[in-house]
């Protein structure tokens, strides 16, 4: 009898650590995906960036509504890169002079 009663302690408490662990494994696999995100979302900014910055026409004397760097295109169209790397077009009126 005492031996049923060890294994069945033993069982019950394998299947509450097998439980934390499955626990644990997804908060570490989330966390994970996250800064997975995060650093592609960084490096597209940054690409975009460089790219746009040789390609395109940097607006010197304007600025965004939040301090974003204006570029021009060739079709003289003015636009902002996000931090996904997107380019965000804006319209003239609403460019603000740099302080």
């Amino acid at each position: 009898m005492k031996k049923f009663i060890g294994i069945s302690i033993l069982a019950i408490l394998l299947g509450f650590s097998s439980a934390n662990a499955q626990d644990t494994t997804k908060k570490v696999t989330t966390k994970v995906k996250e800064g997975v995100v995060k650093a592609g979302n960084k490096t597209a900014e940054l690409a975009s960036k460089g790219k746009n910055a040789i390609t395109d026409k940097i607006y010197k004397d304007k600025e965004g509504p939040n301090g974003e760097t204006i570029y021009i295109n060739k079709h003289s169209k003015y636009y902002w890169i996000d931090k996904k790397g997107h380019k965000v077009p804006i319209s003239k009126n609403k460019l603000r002079s740099k302080q």
